[in-house]
């Protein structure tokens, strides 16, 4: 994606977290998003998935407010179905900050953003950090009773600590606030960090709800 701004057709979700690094399964049906598809299918595949701001629900028809940094990427996959939804799958590329909304006659909107850049992958507290992700993940399928060996196949092979960061937040935190806090933090350490507080909260229930 070009590191200058660029126009994307937005997609705002309730509750959802579109991080850079994951694959996120949609499923189409609105009409003026069944339009948004079918337009980007025609350019370069780009959108942006954006959180909306509490508070939606009577505005959602229209254009309630969303949140200012989201996830963007690309329709790696699509199905368009008889009855004209789509079943369709994004590869999530890049942080954005949503600059600002533009005037459209389209059925969705569309905005100015800016992809943003991580900081701080490179210190030396990140492997330490990246590795405790690892070991909490498995602790907490075995808490679940889950098996392990796969699981801990997989985060081995995810060799990026902001990678692996992204892809445990979005799979395994099931609170969207956190998510979106996490998606807001740029410097990779940082993130890290969060994500380590928030996977031993999660631990902590579970073992909570053991006894």
């Amino acid at each position: 994606m070009p590191s200058g701004p660029v126009y994307l057709p937005i997609f705002p979700l309730p509750d959802l977290t579109f991080f850079p690094h994951t694959v996120l399964p949609l499923h189409i049906f609105e009409a003026r998003y069944r339009a948004m598809i079918t337009d980007c299918l025609g350019r370069d595949r780009r959108l942006a998935v954006v959180a909306l701001e509490p508070g939606y629900e009577s505005g959602y028809a229209g254009k309630p407010p969303v949140k200012q940094i989201a996830g963007a990427g690309s329709i790696v996959r699509c199905q368009r179905l008889a009855t004209g939804r789509f079943n369709i799958v994004l590869r999530g590329d890049t942080r954005i900050r949503i600059e600002r909304e533009v005037p459209t006659d389209t059925l969705y909107r569309i905005a100015v953003a800016t992809p943003l850049t991580e900081v701080g992958a490179d210190r030396a507290a990140v492997p330490g950090l990246a590795a405790g992700i690892r070991r909490r993940c498995l602790q907490i399928f075995d808490a679940l009773s889950r098996p392990t060996e796969g699981m801990r196949e997989s985060l081995e092979a995810v060799r990026s600590p902001a990678e692996l960061a992204d892809q445990v937040a979005s799979a395994m935190l099931p609170d969207a606030k956190v998510r979106q806090t996490l998606l807001e933090e740029l410097d990779v350490e940082r993130r890290l960090e969060g994500l380590t507080a928030a996977l031993d909260d999660l631990l902590s229930r579970l073992s909570g709800g053991r006894g």
